[in-house]
């Protein structure tokens, strides 16, 4: 492809402008992760009692676990209608819009009266408002993966894309911070009354923050050099369907086993360590938080691995080994030992950091940067409805029927099966940015260890 040199295409990738757009995408998605973190927690631990009043405690949770799935299943909107504006109108429009969004449906279900108060309005306001937030974070991620992956260089792309990925950890570390800090310093009736709502309220500053730092950012290189040639595309949604459907069956299969080890290790095993090992609910979250701060550090160094050394086999070999720990996981922590539960979900999340650390990249490289943002959103987004989104319910539901954890280990194994298969689907990454940026072609480090 032979494009005429322009000044936008000349854009150098690196200095301050690649660092700015790294933190934007980390602070960004972390802003956002922490709502949809607190929710989760939330959903675990409170909003049964809250939303959901029923003799039977499990009837509860099945339920604060369903709109826990809104949250997922309402992505692919998000990931339709923002996908489309991001390659169509640019990253940085998008990411600001999908902020305000998420941001405002988390400040109002801090707001939302109680069933106790309002009936059965309450649990329609809560669906409604999950499914808000569920439609921005569709729509963030593809965003926040390009705004730093595309500021950066091509061959460092698994480092520079792995901000995004570093957001969850982040948020959930910020979450489960504050709740087990409320927790803390509340009684059970006062956390459960009110002291929820707080983690809730806290988003409006936080957003407002991640706000200030958006707003300051350029458009990225690529997008602008997209636009000098004139290489938007008019129907970007048709067109990664009738041109890229390997790629994005690749891509969607490739998260299903990052998603639901996610939702047992920091979602479902609150309640299982509460619920069948009777640990306090702040002991549950500490050994979660100590996952999560370990992730921080562990997703950007993944990341960076998978520069070096082919990304598909290392996130292949992390997802078979994803796929047997549950079975080592649950015999372990069976007496209950705080330790052992904190040992098993740090490991899990190791796993996890290995697998979520290169898949911001390996999902750009399948598709062209003209579809990049909507192609990555898409397969984002659908990947969530069949993955986490039922995770936390089939989690519940399969220990309710079996009371056994062995069901709740071969659905993950069943998982990472799913995910290996999508990344044999897959292919190494080797078209990069600096064609459309006026430079020429350079294979990256993991596409020559394939070749």
């Amino acid at each position: 492809m032979n494009h005429t040199s322009t000044s936008t295409e000349k854009t150098p990738l690196g200095g301050s402008a690649v660092r700015r757009a790294f933190f934007a995408s980390l602070t960004g998605t972390a802003l956002e992760w922490y709502d949809f973190a607190i929710y989760s927690v939330a959903a675990a631990l409170v909003f049964g009692d809250v939303f959901f009043p029923s003799e039977d405690p499990a009837t509860g949770t099945l339920l604060a676990f369903s709109t826990y799935a809104v949250g997922y299943v309402s992505r692919p909107l998000g990931g339709f209608v923002f996908g489309r504006l991001g390659d169509k109108l640019g990253r940085k429009k998008v990411l600001i819009a999908t902020l305000v969004l998420i941001g405002a449906a988390t400040l109002a279900i801090g707001l939302l009266p109680s069933y106790a108060t309002i009936g059965v309005a309450a649990p329609i306001a809560l669906v409604i408002l999950r499914f808000a937030q569920g439609v921005g974070v569709g729509g963030e991620w593809g965003g926040a993966v390009l705004l730093s992956s595309e500021f950066g260089d091509p061959r460092r792309r698994g480092f520079y894309a792995s901000a995004a990925q570093i957001g969850p950890p982040v948020g959930n570390l910020l979450a489960n911070g504050v709740l087990a800090a409320l927790g803390a310093f509340l009684t059970e009736a006062q956390f459960t009354s009110w002291g929820w709502r707080v983690a809730f309220l806290l988003s409006g500053v936080l957003v407002f923050f991640g706000l200030w730092i958006r707003a300051k950012l350029e458009e990225t290189p690529v997008f602008k050099a997209m636009e000098a040639e004139q290489q938007r595309p008019e129907a970007p949604i048709r067109e990664v369907f009738t041109t890229h459907p390997r790629a994005l069956a690749a891509a969607i299969l490739s998260r299903v086993a990052p998603d639901v080890l996610y939702a047992l290790f920091t979602v479902f095993v609150l309640t299982y360590a509460t619920g069948e090992l009777g640990m306090s609910r702040g002991s549950a979250l500490a050994a979660v938080l100590i996952g999560s701060s370990l992730q921080v550090f562990l997703i950007p160094l993944a990341g960076a691995l998978s520069d070096r050394v082919n990304r598909r086999v290392l996130y292949g070999v992390s997802a078979a080994a994803a796929g047997v720990w549950p079975f080592l996981f649950f015999p372990m922590i069976g007496g209950g030992s705080w330790p052992l539960l904190a040992l098993g979900v740090v490991v899990a999340l190791v796993f996890h950091s290995a697998m979520y650390g290169p898949q911001a990249a390996f999902i750009a490289e399948q598709f062209s940067p003209r579809l990049r943002y909507t192609g990555s959103s898409l397969a984002y987004t659908l990947a969530g409805v069949i993955g986490g989104a039922v995770a936390p319910l089939l989690f519940t539901a399969l220990l309710d029927a079996y009371d056994s954890w062995i069901p709740l280990a071969l659905y993950v194994a069943g998982t990472a099966i799913v995910t290996i298969a999508g990344l044999c689907l897959g292919r190494d990454g080797d078209r990069v940015d600096e064609e459309l940026l006026g430079g020429e072609p350079v294979r990256s480090p993991a596409a020559s260890t394939a070749s």
